[in-house]
């Protein structure tokens, strides 16, 4: 009998600790909700909220940090999306054959097309980023060095030259302002006769700035397209890409191009506070030189033996001479 009743305990025992494991509870220990067949518990009376002297401020710091969490978001989603069109307007243009003014139709409505998209992009982020702002968020920009890289590659193609800071500057504050379209030249149905209300000053819109730190990440990654269109372009002509000057002269070719860029870069000084993606950004670009300077050597001493559509083994384990 004692075993008996000693079983039948432990078995109510198992069965009570079962109910709780299964009943849950909040942080103060209280039933949570009607489960493990517990009684249900009435919602606890809501608690009036103290306040005093500094709950203003501290309510004022809260709204702006979630403006702040809420701008960055609208920023890093503006920027992939910038950084998307960049990257196609790149890849159309290494559908070019030669250097020359002006590009194949095709092509150039689909840059123009593209151009028009990040404009619209600019134009929405660029209240965001005035003052102080912009360099707050500078990391949620960095779209706008991929785009630096789009637009020196197009007018690399156009003119076999760099493109300065300044003329960047001015293209993609042009950008933005062809972006913010007033309402006023997007109606439809006005007759032009009709009597229009005087103007007023208007403040200018905001437009997006570019910093020299997003010019020259742009130009680094620059070297990158240029040897793969050097590569590309010396496959299907015969030669490397150059302009012909017209006046007899042998023609700068793209390897003394880009042989200037990074000399230029070289001598820069390193950029304070950004050690480690300068000198990553330094050896890919090193390494763009040597495979066009190769690809230049080979086609000037052994250009003659090549067959047409030769393609030079340019992977970065290929460290020795080109022929194999």
């Amino acid at each position: 009998m004692d075993e008996k009743h000693h079983l039948e305990h432990k078995s109510a025992n198992t069965d009570h600790k079962v109910k709780d494991m299964a009943t849950k509870r909040d942080w103060q220990g209280n039933t949570k909700g009607h489960h493990g067949g517990g009684p249900k518990l009435a919602p606890r009376p809501k608690q009036n909220i103290v306040k005093n002297a500094y709950t203003p401020m501290f309510e004022r710091l809260r709204d702006e940090l979630d403006q702040h969490h809420d701008r960055r978001d609208r920023l890093g989603k503006a920027s992939r999306d910038v950084t998307a069109l960049s990257k196609k307007i790149i890849f159309s243009l290494q559908r070019v054959r030669k250097i020359e003014k002006d590009l194949p139709q095709a092509i150039q409505t689909e840059v123009d097309s593209r151009l028009s998209e990040i404009a619209k992009l600019l134009a929405v982020i660029a209240p965001e980023i005035q003052g102080i702002n912009r360099y707050r968020y500078e990391r949620s920009l960095s779209c706008l060095e991929e785009l630096i890289e789009a637009l020196t590659f197009c007018h690399y193609i156009k003119t076999q030259t760099l493109a300065s800071l300044e003329q960047m500057r001015l293209a993609v504050e042009e950008l933005a302002r062809k972006g913010a379209v007033p309402e006023d030249e997007v109606m439809t149905g006005v007759e032009e006769t009709a009597p229009q209300p005087e103007k007023t000053a208007e403040k200018e819109a905001p437009t997006v700035s570019i910093t020299e730190d997003d010019y020259l990440y742009g130009v680094f990654d620059l070297t990158g397209e240029m040897m793969r269109f050097a590569t590309t372009t010396a496959a299907l002509s015969g030669g490397m890409a150059s302009a012909a000057d017209g006046d007899g002269d042998e023609p700068r070719t793209i390897v003394q191009d880009i042989q200037e860029i990074g000399s230029f870069i070289e001598m820069l000084p390193l950029r304070s506070g950004h050690r480690t993606t300068w000198e990553k950004k330094v050896e890919v670009m090193r390494q763009s030189i040597e495979k066009v300077e190769k690809l230049g050597y080979g086609w000037k001493v052994r250009g003659s033996e090549r067959p047409a559509g030769w393609v030079p083994d340019l992977s970065p384990g290929d460290q020795g001479d080109l022929e194999e």
